[in-house]
């Protein structure tokens, strides 16, 4: 065996058909695009999802949901999370030091899932109510900044 007997396998590579190529191809003259029309001229092309003139289904179905542009996005993180870190003070500085948030400057919710036993101040732009219960009950402060 040599590179000269090299080939592929049986019926694993097929011919291109060879369109415009004379009467004898089978595929010569208007090269399988019929007589008349939009599509067989040549340069023919249509835009994606084109129906011919008829509605196209991506504007005949109802449009549904709401986007509000004047939503405000808050970071959520539980209790669990804050716990965890050292300190007595919490702020957007720590969460931000300790990567639970990307950006400082981030709106933050504390929310209630996990204990907290220590008292600690955590300053955050919004709190669940459960959160503030156990932060009070374990004697420290939630405290609300800027505007939520």
């Amino acid at each position: 065996m040599n590179l000269s007997n090299l080939h592929p396998a049986d019926g694993s590579r097929k011919q291109d058909k060879r369109r415009g190529r004379g009467p004898g191809s089978g595929l010569g003259k208007t090269a399988g695009r019929g007589h008349k029309g939009q599509k067989s001229i040549a340069g023919y092309s249509r835009k994606k999802g084109f129906e011919g003139g008829q509605m196209p289904l991506h504007r005949r179905l109802p449009k549904r949901g709401f986007t509000n542009i004047f939503r405000t996005a808050f970071t959520e993180i539980n209790l669990d999370q804050v716990t965890k870190l050292a300190g007595q003070e919490i702020g957007p500085k720590e969460l931000f030091a300790a990567g639970l948030i990307k950006k400082e400057t981030e709106r933050v919710k504390i929310l209630g899932r996990g204990e907290i036993s220590v008292s600690k101040t955590i300053q955050a732009h919004k709190f669940s109510r459960s959160a503030q219960e156990k932060i009070e009950k374990a004697g420290g402060q939630a405290v609300v900044i800027g505007n939520p």
